[in-house]
């Protein structure tokens, strides 16, 4: 009775996880999560439908006017057609020696439907990305076909409960120190050249240590399996002599 009731118990708070888990993973989000401070980068917005009895049929992403993409590009999905507004900047920004007077501030997607149970993604080629910043936050907007309409809106809060209705975040992180690979193929040309595959001279001593151990290896090898045999042999003897 005590095994039922703990397993009872254990059940429980396993499903309580489960439904409490499953609202959250259920958020439109930016997949990867990440990208470099500066660079280029693809992302997707993953949307879920969470109705069970209604489809998404529309989708818009708000991008931020503060931190201004001069190019925003969406790839083409079957069976969804997307619209991309832009706005004109009161000041220009200067982009490969090139001046951008407008950027992207919305992309909608509409035309195609989710179903109940599935998910889609909506690619994005986006950059430059700031340098100066942290993360962006684009607000989305999904509508089904109910008319119903859910507004991905809410900024998390440092500290704070994460708010109902977050809005996707895209980390922006630091971009990482390059390996230096002048000093990888010098260390290989020298290899080469001397004949040591890097070892300081050693090389060919280390490949006749590494070759003499090789061969004490395989003597002992088959020295066990002589040894096992004989012992296999010894047995059936003795059961023979036995019987």
């Amino acid at each position: 009775m005590k095994t039922s009731r703990i397993s009872f118990a254990a059940a429980l708070a396993a499903g309580s996880v489960l439904v409490l888990s499953g609202t959250a993973f259920a958020h439109v989000s930016v997949q990867p999560g990440e990208a470099t401070k500066g660079g280029y980068a693809t992302i997707n917005f993953k949307v879920p439908n969470e109705r069970d009895n209604a489809a998404t049929t529309q989708l818009e992403v708000n991008f931020p006017v503060d931190q201004p993409l001069t190019s925003v590009m969406p790839q083409d999905i079957p069976g969804w057609t997307s619209n991309v507004e832009k706005t004109k900047l009161d000041k220009p920004l200067t982009v490969h020696g090139k001046q951008v007077n407008e950027v992207v501030t919305k992309v909608t997607w509409s035309g195609g439907k989710i179903e109940p149970g599935k998910f889609q993604q909506f690619p994005v080629s986006v950059g430059k990305l700031p340098d100066n910043a942290d993360q962006m936050v684009f607000k989305a907007i999904q509508t089904y076909d109910n008319n119903e309409v859910v507004r991905w809106i809410e900024e998390a809060k440092e500290g704070a409960p994460e708010p109902q209705t977050p809005a996707p975040v895209l980390k922006l992180t630091a971009a990482k120190a390059a390996d230096d690979h002048h000093d990888a193929g010098d260390k290989k040309t020298d290899a080469k050249n001397s004949g040591t595959d890097g070892n300081d001279g050693h090389g060919h001593d280390k490949a006749a240590g590494d070759h003499g151990s090789d061969t004490t290896a395989r003597a002992l090898g088959i020295a066990g399996i002589v040894i096992g045999l004989g012992g296999v042999a010894f047995g059936v003897a003795s059961r023979r002599r036995s019987a």
